[in-house]
């Protein structure tokens, strides 16, 4: 019996090491079969719809294919490619980048790229059919050449908004929206209780509009060696056919897809060869990954409690502030990290959540860690909040900022409910129990504990962002008002420090920790991009490493997994649109709908 357990033993022990051996030269043979990088090379880029701006590190968008190529992604291929001399150009399909700020962070990348010598074509099928092409255009006006094929058009007509109005439609179902805001420029609720613009309304929405408008106008002009009146001019004469287009110098050519892949290769030399950004990245490997350690923490989507999470069934990305709080936590923790990016991308939430956030940017910083903003599509209201206590703070010129206000409230929906038949009643223990409740209307007393909640929490607001932004009080509650600003106009107005992107922030990063401006440094996400089988194990409920505090573990086995993901995306919508309110108050940004869109 003892031979046969020590036989048994042995036996387990030599497979495993056979089994180790095996795994080990299966990883070397991967390695050595692995593509690599060919040495004639046109770099390819697919912009015919936005890039995310961030893939969770709990996400399974990765488990049955790739991860979708991601705003920094682009970035960091250009920076790479740019230093690259088996790359010899670029080539990109150009269609719907997203915000004038996505635009902006795109130009920028490809601009710099264009800087070291290298040649950059934008091609389209057209710009804009039967809509607008504005923003498309002014990502590929960046390019050295940009054609459309001869059925194309221009539809660059220029930057609109539409922000819908239901304050009688609710009249009509019974319906009252009771919101309490601070202070007049604080919009986001104005969809319910206005039938138009009013008039803090409308000077916001017009000034932004301009600003962007003036942005995009600049940027075609100096790209396209143009001035700016004849810019304007041909905007307002727009669309242009396919002649018009190129007699406009707006663009360089007719030309099929075909012809300009052919004729970028043929540029290229003899042997080039086609690959895009996200492959060349996967086998090149990025940019900054030796050297002293700066940590790179997102904050992307509206506010919350609780943890970051996003819904396949297109609830949207939610930045919970637990799971981002802990980052900014593990980041300040690590000693190897010499400051902090902080890539906020958010139209704001919850009051508490945002504080949350802000909380640990302050540690951060208490802690010796510099902490750097750079500012996406939006961070305003309590994108603005989570971002106001850092050491610098960068936007693009069309990042929408600030937002300094606060709304909260309900929907009293018991006209409605009475013209269906149906009736609610109530039992309560409490005085103020169902004060939130949508049933019946607030009493005085509760009204004025609601008005009395906004001014504490509009006061905190302004209070902190002056001391943030170490500005007079005075002075930064002139600024406040709810008012959403363009990052030029916020950089004018002392709200922002810079105006760029990734590359800034990093510049600045490195600038206060005192590193040397051309130090090579290690830029690290926290937390670490979790591998597919992680996410898995977590989702069934096993016990997995809880360090990084991320979500709670759901079953995806569970039968009633897709009716939860689905009611959480309707949720996740609603909440974005103010169905849902946190009682403390909501900071939340308007976000009017835009043509380019």
């Amino acid at each position: 019996m003892k031979r046969f357990i020590i036989g048994t033993l042995a036996f387990i022990g030599a497979m495993s090491v056979l089994f180790v051996v095996g795994l080990i030269g299966l990883m070397v043979l991967a390695s050595a079969s692995a593509p690599t990088v060919p040495s004639n090379l046109v770099l390819e880029l697919d912009l015919e719809g936005p890039l995310p701006e961030y893939v969770l590190s709990n996400s399974l968008s990765g488990a049955f294919g790739e991860d979708p190529t991601t705003v920094r992604d682009v970035v960091d291929a250009l920076e790479k490619a740019g230093d690259d001399p088996r790359v010899k150009s670029l080539v990109a399909r150009v269609g719907n980048p997203g915000s004038a700020a996505a635009a902006q962070e795109l130009r920028d990348a490809v601009k710099a790229f264009r800087a070291k010598g290298k040649k950059a074509v934008a091609y389209a099928d057209t710009f804009g059919e039967e809509g607008n092409g504005t923003m498309g255009y002014y990502v590929a006006s960046a390019f050295d050449e940009v054609y459309i094929q001869p059925s194309g058009d221009l539809t660059i007509t220029g930057l609109s908004f539409e922000t819908p109005f239901a304050r009688d439609a609710f009249a009509k179902l019974g319906v009252t929206p009771r919101y309490h805001k601070r202070a007049e420029y604080k919009n986001a609720v104005n969809t319910y209780t206005e039938q138009g613009y009013n008039a803090p309304h409308r000077e916001a929405t017009e000034r932004f509009t301009q600003s962007l408008f003036g942005q995009v106008v600049r940027g075609i002009a100096e790209d396209r060696k143009l001035t700016e009146d004849v810019v304007r001019g041909l905007i307002d004469k727009a669309p242009l056919f396919g002649q018009e287009a190129v007699d406009s110098k707006l663009v360089d050519g007719l030309r099929y897809r075909d012809e300009v892949m052919a004729s970028v290769k043929k540029d290229a030399g003899d042997g080039a060869e086609l690959l895009y950004a996200h492959k060349y990245l996967e086998r090149a490997g990025r940019p900054h990954t030796s050297g002293d350690t700066i940590a790179l923490v997102y904050g992307v989507g509206g506010v919350s409690r609780g943890k970051s999470q996003d819904s396949p069934l297109g609830g949207g990305q939610v930045m919970g502030g637990d799971s981002v709080a802990a980052a900014l936590r593990k980041a300040a923790e690590d000693p190897r990290v010499k400051a902090i990016v902080f890539r906020v991308d958010s139209p704001g939430g919850s009051y508490t959540a945002s504080d949350t956030v802000r909380r640990e940017v302050q540690r951060a910083k208490e802690a010796g860690k510099p902490v750097i903003v750079t500012m996406g599509t939006y961070a305003a209201s309590g994108g603005y909040f989570v971002a106001m206590d850092a050491d610098r703070i960068v936007a693009q010129p069309g990042t929408l900022t600030g937002s300094i206000g606060v709304y909260s409230g309900k929907f009293v929906t018991q006209a409605f409910w009475e013209k269906l038949g149906v009736n609610f009643e109530t039992i309560a223990a409490g005085r103020n129990a169902a004060m939130y409740g949508t049933d019946e209307d607030f009493t005085p007393e509760q009204e004025a504990r609601a008005e009395a909640a906004m001014d504490t929490i509009y006061s905190d607001f302004t209070r902190r962002a002056a001391a943030g932004r170490k500005m007079p009080l005075e002075k930064l509650q002139g600024l406040a008002k709810g008012r959403v600003w363009t990052g030029e106009d916020a950089l004018a107005n002392g709200l922002v420090d810079a105006l760029g992107g990734y590359p800034k922030a990093l510049a600045i990063a490195k600038e206060l920790a005192k590193l040397p401006a051309d130090a090579r440094v290690n830029v690290e996400v926290y937390p670490r991009k979790k591998a597919t089988s992680e996410v898995l194990s977590e989702l069934l409920g096993q016990t997995g490493d809880n360090s990084e505090d991320d979500a709670a573990a759901v079953s995806a086995l569970s039968p009633w997994a897709p009716l939860l993901e689905g009611v959480r995306g309707v949720y996740a919508f609603g909440a974005r649109m103010g169905l849902f309110e946190h009682p403390r108050g909501s900071l939340y940004a308007p976000m009017p709908h835009a043509s380019w869109e």
